[in-house]
């Protein structure tokens, strides 16, 4: 192996790693109470002055229990939560209007981010656009249904109906 990418190679898979404790959940790592193994830098930088985790030793081992026991409360907090959220949202109708032309055709199309702002107007219930699943934009007025995904292990189904803010002239 030439001498260049030997170097490389070694920088690349041999950097100093570090087990870490997580304090609070972190995207794309792991959940509260949980011992990950990170780079250096990452904890050092950004884990550990932010306060989201701490370095894994003999005594903070004994957190681990009181973190997971928390994180079981969050989460079943969480689920309540998201099953009284799903059932107001399965119980609601909503009616979004839109601009049409002389034809009944819609001017652009309901996208996620209008079902989010015409949701929250309506039951002050804040939905991120991400969560609903929308495949497509909407270009069409009548009856609909789209998933949104409120937690992990809930759903709920919003039905809305798309209809014109002026008079439709059939010809």
């Amino acid at each position: 192996m030439p001498r260049m990418a030997r170097k490389m190679f070694l920088f690349k898979f041999c950097m100093a790693k570090t087990k870490i404790l997580l304090l609070e959940p972190v995207s794309n790592l792991g959940d509260e109470g949980q011992s990950v193994e990170v780079k250096a830098g990452y904890f050092r930088n950004f884990l550990g002055p932010k306060g989201k985790a701490i370095p894994l030793t003999q005594g903070n081992r004994k957190q681990i229990e009181a973190l997971q026991a928390r994180r079981q409360e969050r989460k079943a907090k969480e689920l309540g939560g998201a099953q009284a959220i799903a059932a107001q949202i399965e119980a609601l109708r909503l009616v979004i209007r839109v601009k049409t032309g002389d034809q009944g055709r819609m001017y652009g199309a309901v996208t996620a981010a209008e079902l989010s702002k015409a949701l929250e107007s309506e039951s002050a219930i804040h939905i991120d656009r991400k969560d609903i699943a929308l495949h497509t934009p909407i270009k069409a007025l009548g009856q609909h249904t789209t998933k949104i995904r409120l937690h992990p292990e809930v759903s709920a189904q919003l039905q809305f109906e798309i209809v014109s803010e002026n008079a439709v002239v059939e010809v």
